[in-house]
């Protein structure tokens, strides 16, 4: 009996433990499942390292046709993301930041969502007040362009493009606005 008492709240504590935990800005607990986050860790690429350039189309939730392509001689940061995941929520108002110190130097941001609707996806934006377009990801095929360099079970992940549209830094789990700015500085310091 005893075991199996013992056994049980190791579980519990177990489970409990791989659980999210507190609540989020602009949300509640129970949006607060359900995801899975990175770690914050980040990695980037040499540019002799960073192979071909990415290719995706899709379009926004506004309705609007977008295209990397459209984009290259630009630095791209493009963040996956989806309205009920907390670490999502917390990065919104820095990565508005990083947009609105950058747009001026050539550094567009582009939000790829894989997972929410029209609805909630503008909801977000509106709360959050996300002055960047981002991608109706249905079917997950932005994430699959860029298999091997955003997991798709990692939300939120940043990724980097360099002004030739390769994959040049990735940010797995909430993006840190220090890192992710030194980051685009690095990419923009580089030879066009």
């Amino acid at each position: 009996m005893t075991r199996r008492l013992l056994a049980a709240l190791g579980a519990v504590l177990l489970i409990a433990g791989c659980a999210p935990g507190g609540s989020s800005p602009g949300g509640d607990s129970a949006v607060d499942s359900g995801y899975e986050a990175g770690d914050g860790s980040f990695t980037t690429w040499d540019a002799a390292d960073r192979g071909e350039p990415v290719e995706h189309a899709g379009t926004t939730y506004d309705g609007t046709d977008l295209d990397l392509a459209d984009w290259r001689g630009d630095v791209v940061v493009l963040n996956f993301w989806y309205a009920a995941c907390p670490p999502c929520r917390a990065e919104a108002p820095d990565l508005a930041a990083v947009h609105d110190d950058y747009a001026e130097r050539g550094v567009r941001l582009l939000g790829v969502n894989p997972r929410d609707d029209a609805g909630a996806a503008q909801a977000f934006e509106r709360t959050f007040e996300v002055p960047y377009p981002s991608l109706h990801d249905q079917g997950a095929r932005a994430v699959a362009a860029f298999e091997g360099a955003v997991p798709l079970q990692a939300m939120p992940s940043t990724v980097v493009l360099d002004r030739e549209g390769r994959v040049a830094a990735r940010i797995l789990g909430q993006a840190d606005p220090t890192i992710l700015r030194g980051l685009i500085d690095d990419v923009l310091a580089e030879e066009a």
